[in-house]
């Protein structure tokens, strides 16, 4: 204990802390002391302090803790005593606070909305839980409203509101289409974090009627789907395409018929706007624009940089996200829009505000009766929060007085506890935006030492390191710990000792004459304990000779040794490592026991290899590289010589080959007018050639530069050769992969792959594009385009032939004649539907269906197949309807039938047929109604055997859940199984169809039967269920059986058969070592005709056939 000293106020904190160190206990981790202490209650696991449940799902509300004596629980709810057994719905786990309120058997998740607290009491305090507030989420429908479409300008801006319904916890929002697919989002077109979908600018591309906001609520796993929106844009590129051929290239390329604006805040509005956010959450900012050319946002902070690694852009740098705010990130942010026409900017004002955090909250106290400790309590915020203290969940200033102790704001002092001062002590920090509650308690206790460290516990360490012996202990007061070397040894002191304030004892330098026993005692005013351990001190393991740096060439051989000493007590372990992995699984590596041998090395090889030496006690290690020739250097010098229009010759001076000889040089150029920095490969030579005739190409920037290869590799490029600029000249070729196919029924879009500017062959590159329709006769029409590798003819007729050619030119002329191909205008969906549908049943569950093909001028567009919609309209044996799922199957090609798989039997379908064109789905044929036959049933739902007597038996069944059909009856068949699991004879029993019980009569007594069961339709049996059941025993017959082998003479006769047989054992051994024989008669007996033996019954056969009789009942 520490003396108490007379001080000045101002150090009273400080002194009150040093106490609080110097005598409060560490109970240490021990599963068998814990058990052994008392100590008040811990809350170990407890709910969340914002719980939302699921609706549907049992309410789980859970509060664990531990303590000794075990804890009881209680629970309160909206402030008062909560009476879980008046309530038929509430039960509490065994041996534990968890409450479980059962919601999926009738009760209502909204009865029990509130705030829950657990308490959880021993007869040294009580713990108390957060205040558990208990809300069910809530999914609510879509408010119906009244859509317009929305019809807009080209280039004009445009929000799509979502306004999606309030629910508990807020829905996830996303848009889709009515094919379920996300709406494609960019820097133009994204979604807010209000949910609404915003425009920049409109596009033509932007027209459709299946904008679909849609709200996930997690926790129902439920999604909201709002009502399609529709977008109408309204475009001059029709008009501009009819007239395109009249007016020039300048009046083509130099007309806007979308007016250009500069941006425009959609949200925030304003110029100012504010944020609080709390500490440690994640602070979402948002700038969406409208403009055109689409506004571009940039991000900056006030007066301040944007905090590092906290910071990231989300949807198209719109939204600026920085987790784990702090109080630092208070602060002006603002976000600018820019356009080449201007820009537009908003300023967000952030405030951080913070719920409560510790600074220090309150620790477990363990105390002696007599000493002194304190509990502090000290959190933050913003506002700064207010502490209150409670002692066992009542508030301490109507909590039973303890003259011990004493409140000082943040702070309680113990002076002089006693027993009876154990308690647990609640700390509540709060504020406007929340709370903190910790308990923490102060468990006296009377405690003579222990010492928790094993008796005469071996310790072994290498020499000239340092030993650590443990002496675990715990004791109330804290034991004084001493430590002596040998049976009668003296307490060791000195500076060659390190004694811990856990026990332990440490030797910072061990050496061999510290092996020895060691001996550990604690003693305080209760009693005292000792303990011994073991040192043993081991020489330490070295590396003698150490691996070697090792330069070697492909395919040959290399060794590293490594020789080692070690203590004769200690089993050492070799690993070899190449570059702190493992060595290879290759069958070249081979490890000795000093050495490591690689075979046949290759360029893999390359790295370094250490050799680790492991004991029980230390490890040491050694490292040596090893180096494999490389690639070669690359050449240099470079030179061109003989400069033509088309041609050039390139020489070079090789670097070394880094003694492997040079097989080949790679030549690449670089076109320095169209790809600066981009190299392509011209051609290769033989390594002994170093001049190269180069062939060129017209208007291309030509640089040069050498790789040499060997058998090792390439080496790495020469430095570039001087530049060439090639003279003009007409194209050589024309654009590949030319196509037309329309996007619309009135257009033709024709689209080609552009030449590269290599390929261009001089300035000026455009493109002849010319079309005409096939099989009429028309002139050619032609356009000169630029930059471009598409073109829209419009006004054209649905799809028709037509002939198509594009041409390539530069500012010096034309390429050569282009090839013609076929394209077509584009498609519409086709005019009619299928006719002559016709179905034919093949079996219950398989059907054909044949449509006649329809006229392939009424398709409007290449013919892909047929689709077939068939769908369940009712169960024929229930008359039930049900939800229509319907199901598609789609015929390729101009087929004409199909089979239509996986029907269900007895069933009414309907069917309609459409033909497919690659602009969609034709019209229905009229719906064709087919039913399918009956088919077998399925099993019985269940199969029950119940109430077994001596001779009956109750068998109880369910319909099947498939009938298939009108069930006609049900089939039992039953048989004896005896004891060697043998199956005696089956007896077959039909039932009528509308029975659903049966009691089987005149059955043996003590008998396992197997019973098989199915039922059956006008088309045949299903699959049947199998059960097995035993008929009880007889009880005199049992009581017999029991009785007579606990009978005296019994066991007497047992005993007498036992010892005759002996005898006879024994006389027949001496007859035969006499050599004596049995007479003819017994040999005879021995070998008698087993077909005239007596017949004798084995127990394992059945040699009885009874008649059986039944009783069954009808379902009500």
């Amino acid at each position: 204990m520490m003396k108490k000293k007379i001080m000045s106020a101002s150090k009273a904190s400080l002194v009150l802390l040093l106490c609080q160190m110097v005598s409060a206990l560490d109970v240490p981790l021990d599963s068998k002391l814990l058990e052994e202490l008392s100590q008040p209650p811990t809350i170990t696991q407890q709910s969340p302090k914002d719980y939302i449940v699921d609706p549907r799902e049992n309410i789980v509300i859970q509060c664990e803790a531990k303590g000794k004596p075990p804890p009881s629980f209680s629970w309160t709810r909206n402030g008062t005593h909560f009476d879980i057994d008046k309530d038929a719905q509430v039960t509490m786990k065994p041996n534990s606070g968890t409450l479980v309120i059962n919601i999926m058997n009738g009760g209502k998740a909204e009865a029990y909305e509130g705030v829950y607290q657990c308490t959880a009491r021993n007869e040294r305090g009580a713990a108390i839980s957060n205040n558990i507030v208990i809300r069910p989420s809530r999914s609510p429908l879509w408010t119906k409203e009244k859509l317009e479409p929305n019809q807009v300008r080209e280039g004009d801006s445009l929000v799509l509101h979502c306004r999606p319904p309030v629910g508990l916890p807020p829905p996830i929002i996303f848009w889709m289409d009515n094919a379920f697919q996300r709406l494609p989002q960019s820097e133009r077109v994204s979604q807010g974090l209000n949910g609404d979908l915003y425009f920049s600018n409109v596009q033509p591309e932007d027209t459709r009627e299946d904008y679909i906001c849609y709200a996930r609520f997690n926790h129902t796993q439920t999604i909201q789907q709002k009502q399609p929106i529709s977008v109408k844009v309204f475009s001059m590129d029709s008009l501009n395409d009819t007239i395109a051929a009249n007016l020039s290239d300048t009046d083509i390329y130099g007309a806007k018929p979308v007016t250009e604006r500069q941006p425009v805040l959609l949200t925030p509005t304003g110029s100012t706007s504010t944020k609080v956010e709390l500490r440690g959450n994640v602070l979402l900012l948002e700038c969406i624009a409208a403009g055109l050319p689409t506004p571009v946002i940039r991000w900056i902070k006030e007066g301040g940089e944007l905090p590092a690694n906290r910071t990231f852009f989300e949807n198209f740098k719109k939204t600026l996200k920085i987790v784990d705010v702090s109080e630092a990130d208070s602060g002006n942010y603002k976000c600018i829009a820019r356009n080449t026409l201007g820009s537009a900017h908003h300023v967000i004002s952030v405030t951080v505000k913070a719920a409560p955090y510790w600074i220090t909250a309150p620790r477990n106290l363990v105390l002696s009766p007599g000493e002194d400790g304190t509990l502090i309590c000290r959190a933050n915020g913003n506002p700064k929060p207010d502490i209150s203290w409670l002692a066992n969940g009542v508030p301490i200033a109507i909590a039973p007085e303890d003259p011990s102790r004493k409140v000082d704001g943040d702070t309680i002092i113990f002076s002089q506890v006693q027993e009876r001062s154990s308690a647990v002590y609640q700390c509540n920090a709060s504020n406007e935006y929340g709370y903190l509650l910790a308990n923490a308690f102060v468990n006296v206790l009377a405690e003579p030492p222990r010492i928790l460290t094993a008796a005469n516990k071996l310790y072994q360490v290498i020499a000239d390191s340092p030993a650590l012996l443990d002496c675990a202990y715990f004791g109330s007061p804290k034991p004084e710990i001493e430590w002596f070397k040998g049976v009668k040894g003296s307490i060791l002191r000195g500076n060659e000792y390190v004694f811990h304030d856990n026990g332990t004892l440490e030797i910072p330098v061990a050496q061999k004459d510290s092996s020895g026993t060691y001996t550990c005692v604690a003693r305080n005013e209760l009693g005292k304990i000792q303990n011994e351990v073991q040192l043993e001190v081991k020489d330490p393991t070295m590396i003698i000779k150490q691996p070697e740096y090792k330069v070697i060439q492909r395919y040959g051989q290399v060794s590293f040794e490594c020789i080692i000493k070690h203590d004769s007590t200690l089993l050492p372990t070799v690993i070899w490592l190449k570059d702190n992995g493992e060595l290879p699984g290759d069958e070249r590596f081979l490890v000795g026991k000093d050495n490591l041998t690689i075979m046949n090395v290759t360029d893999k090889d390359d790295g370094t290899y250490t050799c680790i030496v492991n004991t029980t006690l230390d490890s040491v290690s050694a490292s040596a590289v090893l180096t494999v020739v490389a690639r070669p250097n690359p050449p240099f010098d470079l030179e061109l010589t003989g400069q033509l229009e088309r041609s050039v010759e390139l020489s070079w001076v090789p670097g070394d080959e880094n003694n492997s000889p040079i097989t080949n040089f790679v030549i690449e150029y670089e076109d320095g007018l169209h790809e600066p920095g981009v190299w392509h490969h011209q051609t290769e030579v033989p390594g002994t050639q170093t001049t190269v005739q180069l062939k060129l190409s017209p208007y291309v920037n030509y640089s040069f530069r050498v790789i040499a290869v060997n058998e090792i590799g390439r080496s790495q490029p020469s430095e570039p050769s001087e530049q060439y600029l090639t003279k003009s000249a007409n194209p050589d070729e024309n654009p590949s992969n030319v196509q037309g196919i329309g996007s619309e029924p009135d257009n033709l879009v024709i689209t080609w792959e552009s030449l590269t500017g290599f390929q261009s062959n001089g300035p000026g590159l455009q493109y002849k594009v010319s079309w005409r329709q096939k099989d009429v006769d028309d002139e050619w029409t032609s356009v000169i385009v630029a930059n471009v590798s598409k073109y829209i003819v419009s006004g054209t007729p649905t799809f028709v032939p037509y002939e198509i050619k594009v041409q390539a030119l530069n500012d010096l002329g034309y390429a050569p004649e282009p090839s013609e191909v076929i394209g077509h205008s584009g498609e519409d969906l086709p005019m009619v539907a299928p006719g002559n549908v016709q179905v034919h049943v093949i079996n219950s569950t398989l059907a054909k269906v044949h449509w006649d093909t329809v006229p392939l001028k009424t398709v409007r567009g290449h013919l892909q197949g047929y689709k077939v919609y068939y769908w369940k309209v009712q169960s024929l044996s229930r008359r039930s309807k049900r939800h229509v799922e319907k199901k598609i199957l789609t015929f390729r090609g101009n087929k004409t039938f199909g089979m239509l798989p996986g029907l269900e039997p007895y069933s009414s379908y309907k069917l309609n047929v459409r033909v497919v064109n690659g602009k969609g789905e034709g019209p229905a044929s009229p719906d064709k109604v087919f039913k399918t036959p009956e088919g077998v049933p399925s099993s019985p739902s269940f199969l029950k055997i119940t109430n077994p007597t001596l001779d009956s038996l109750t068998l109880e069944w369910g319909s099947p859940t498939h009938p298939n059909g009108v069930l006609t009856s049900y089939i039992l068949k039953f048989q004896p199984i005896n004891n060697t699991h043998e199956l005696g004879p089956l007896v077959e029993i039909r039932i009528p169809a509308n029975e659903s019980s049966l009691i089987l009569k005149n059955l043996n007594y003590s008998t396992r039967y197997k019973f098989y069961f199915n039922a059956q339709t006008s088309v045949g049996s299903g699959s049947q269920i199998t059960e097995e059941a035993v008929t009880i025993m007889d009880e005199a017959m049992a009581s017999r059986q029991v009785d007579i082998a606990t009978q005296g003479w019994f066991i007497g006769l047992m005993c007498a058969v036992a010892l005759l047989i002996l005898i006879l054992l024994i006389v027949c051994f001496i007859r035969r070592n006499k050599g004596g024989k049995y007479p003819v008669k017994e040999k005879e007996d021995a070998h008698a005709d087993p077909e005239i033996q007596p017949m004798k019954e084995d127990d394992g056969t059945f040699g009885e056939y009874r008649l059986f009789s039944f009783v069954s009942s009808a379902p009500f």
